[in-house]
C-alpha cells in the first residue's frame, strides 16, 4: 500500500478511493475555466469521486512557436484562484521553470513537473523546497525504475509530499505506448501512482507542428488502469475537444467523462471488494 497524501482534503494513496485530476489542457479564458471547474465539481460530487482540478496556465513546450500556450503565469494564476476560491477546489498545474514557482506556489496546491522536465535536478530541488506537494510526470523516455532517482532528489530536498504520474512511454516515432507493469513498479517505491489516459494516446509532433492523439483509447486505458491498480486518473477534458486550442485530439469530451467514471468507479469496487 503506497503512502497518503493529503492535498486540501483529498486523500491519495493509502487505500483511499480513487481520485481524479481533470480539467481542459490549457486555460483559454477566465469564462471557460470556471465554468469547466463547476462541471467537473457538480459531476464528481454526483459520483462522490475525490476531485482535483488542472489547468495550464504556460504550456512551454509546445512544437511550435505558433502554438498557443496560454495566458501566462499572473493572469493564468489569478484565474486558478478564482477557481480555487469559488468551488474550494485543489489546483494542480504545470511549472516549467524555476522562476515561477516562487508565484506558483501561492495558488497551486500540487505543482507538476512535466514530463520532459522531469530529470531537470534545480527545477525538481526547488519545487521541493516549496513545501507543496509535487506530482512528477515521469518522462516518456524513461523507464518505471527510473523514476527512483527523481524522487530521491526531492526526498533528500526535505519533501516527502510525492505523487508519480505515469504517461506512457515512447514508441518509436510520434507514438506512445502504455505498460501497466510500470503502475505496480513504480508503486513499490511507496508513493501514489497516478495514470494519465490522456497524453498515454498522445501522438507527439504526429501533426508535424503540433501532437496528434487518438482519443478513442481513453476510456479502455482508464479501465485498465483501474483494474491493474492505480491511486488516481489524471483525465484532460474540454466541453468541445475538437475546438481546443491545445491537446484536443487526446481530450476527452465533458459528455464522455460520467460514463467512464461510473465505469472506473464500479472496477475499482470489484479489486477492492476482491
Amino acid at each position: 500500500m503506497t503512502k497518503e497524501i493529503r492535498v486540501k482534503g483529498v486523500k491519495i494513496g493509502g487505500g483511499n478511493p480513487l481520485v481524479l485530476i481533470a480539467g481542459p489542457c490549457v486555460i483559454e479564458d477566465r469564462q471557460s475555466t470556471l465554468a469547466a471547474a463547476k462541471f467537473l465539481k457538480d459531476l464528481t460530487a454526483k459520483l462522490e469521486i475525490p476531485f482535483i482540478f488542472k489547468s495550464s496556465y504556460d504550456k512551454a513546450n509546445r512544437s511550435s512557436l505558433e502554438s498557443y500556450r496560454g495566458p501566462g503565469l499572473k493572469k493564468g494564476l489569478d484565474i486558478l484562484r478564482e477557481v480555487k476560491e469559488r468551488f474550494a477546489l485543489p489546483i494542480l498545474s504545470d511549472v516549467h521553470c524555476k522562476e515561477d514557482l516562487a508565484q506558483a506556489a501561492k495558488v497551486l496546491d500540487i505543482i507538476q513537473i512535466p514530463a520532459f522536465l522531469s530529470r531537470q535536478t534545480d527545477l525538481l530541488v526547488r519545487a521541493a523546497h516549496t513545501g507543496k506537494v509535487v506530482n512528477i510526470k515521469k518522462g516518456q523516455f524513461l523507464a518505471p525504475w527510473d523514476i527512483q532517482p527523481i524522487i530521491k532528489k526531492i526526498e533528500k530536498s526535505g519533501n516527502k509530499n510525492i505523487l508519480i504520474t505515469e504517461r506512457g512511454v515512447s514508441f518509436g516515432y510520434n507514438n506512445l505506448v502504455s505498460d501497466l507493469r510500470a503502475l505496480a513498479v513504480m508503486r513499490d517505491f511507496g508513493y501514489p501512482v497516478i495514470y494519465d489516459a490522456t497524453h498515454s494516446v498522445q501522438l507527439p509532433g504526429g501533426k508535424g507542428s503540433c501532437s496528434g492523439g487518438d482519443r478513442r483509447f481513453v476510456s479502455g486505458l482508464s479501465r485498465a488502469a483501474a483494474a491493474f491498480g492505480c491511486d488516481g486518473l489524471f483525465l484532460e477534458a474540454h466541453k468541445n475537444p475538437d475546438k481546443a486550442p491545445c491537446d484536443g485530439p487526446n481530450m476527452l469530451s465533458f459528455k464522455e467523462l460520467g460514463p467512464l467514471l461510473r465505469q472506473v468507479k464500479k472496477i475499482e469496487k470489484i479489486v477492492k471488494d476482491d
